[in-house]
């Protein structure tokens, strides 16, 4: 690993931590690439490992629980940028190794999926695994409310409304996986240059109906096999997650779901949800032959 001079390191802990990138932190994407280098380089493995390698993060901190953006691809020229928002118990240790060390279960490994089946059809994306928040524990009171999800959501506002103020006219996609569908649902009101929102394996998104998003264009996945399935779909004096998106009365349009074994399976390699999840981020229009099934 290169050595950096003592000075950077030592100044990588006067540098301000925060989840959601501030206007004034960071100039710029390159900025922002090195200065969390350096904070990532001073607190050690595997996070020192992960910017040796040139991986390149837009936000970081160890507290708590943890929470990283990493990107994948080139901010700074792509036109169509995919965030993914993962759910209950994401963490930062588990960023790549995913829960219980089910790699598949990783923001990092989904996002690097999704990024192998853009880039190969277009250079101009770029896909980003956004744990700018902290998702509930378990299955337990927090998450079957909205409050860990409406803070996720101020968080995500505030750093789509960065990404788009850096890159005027960038296409955005909102990716949300389980609890996080319910982040980016909540989210997606206040941004309303935001194309397009997809749920996958989604417990509720925040509202009844697609039309109450903002006027983007929904999209749900929810596999036979998902055990998502025997939520019940209700929300009474604020517990509950309400509506599915998936539910036919809720108006999104369906994904396909061959290849999906299970709730962690949507943007495993060879699934068609990966495919079309693509296709919508690619052109807003997902490329199959039949709909996914829905709840």
């Amino acid at each position: 690993m290169r050595i950096l001079p003592l000075v950077l390191v030592l100044s990588a802990f006067s540098l301000p931590v925060s989840p959601t990138p501030s206007q004034d932190q960071l100039l710029s994407f390159g900025d922002a690439y090195r200065k969390t280098a350096v904070r990532m380089l001073a607190t050690g493995c595997p996070y020192a490992t992960w910017a040796a390698q040139g991986r390149r993060f837009l936000s970081f901190d160890p507290a708590g629980d943890g929470r990283a953006v990493e990107v994948l691809g080139d901010l700074a020229t792509a036109s169509r940028v995919a965030v993914l928002v993962p759910g209950v118990d994401t963490v930062l240790a588990d960023f790549d190794r995913g829960l219980g060390g089910v790699p598949r279960r990783a923001p990092g490994v989904q996002a690097r999926a999704l990024y192998e089946q853009l880039s190969k059809r277009s250079p101009d994306v770029a896909v980003i695994a956004w744990l700018g928040y902290d998702p509930p524990e378990g299955i337990g009171p927090a998450a079957a409310t909205y409050g860990r999800a409406r803070a996720g959501a101020t968080a995500l506002v505030a750093f789509v409304r960065f990404l788009e103020s850096q890159r005027p006219g960038v296409a955005v996609t909102l990716i949300g996986h389980s609890y996080g569908s319910l982040v980016v649902g909540l989210a997606a009101p206040r941004l309303p240059r935001v194309g397009d929102v997809v749920a996958l394996g989604a417990p509720g998104i925040g509202a009844a109906h697609a039309a109450d998003l903002g006027g983007a264009r929904v999209w749900s996945a929810l596999a036979p096999t998902d055990w998502i399935r025997r939520i019940p779909q209700v929300r009474l004096l604020g517990v509950g997650l309400g509506r599915r998106p998936s539910n036919p009365e809720f108006g999104a349009f369906p994904l396909p779901t061959d290849g999906v074994a299970g709730h962690d399976y949507y943007l495993a390699p060879g699934s068609a949800t990966l495919r079309a999840v693509g296709d919508v981020v690619l052109s807003g229009v997902p490329r199959h032959d039949g709909a996914g099934e829905v709840s």
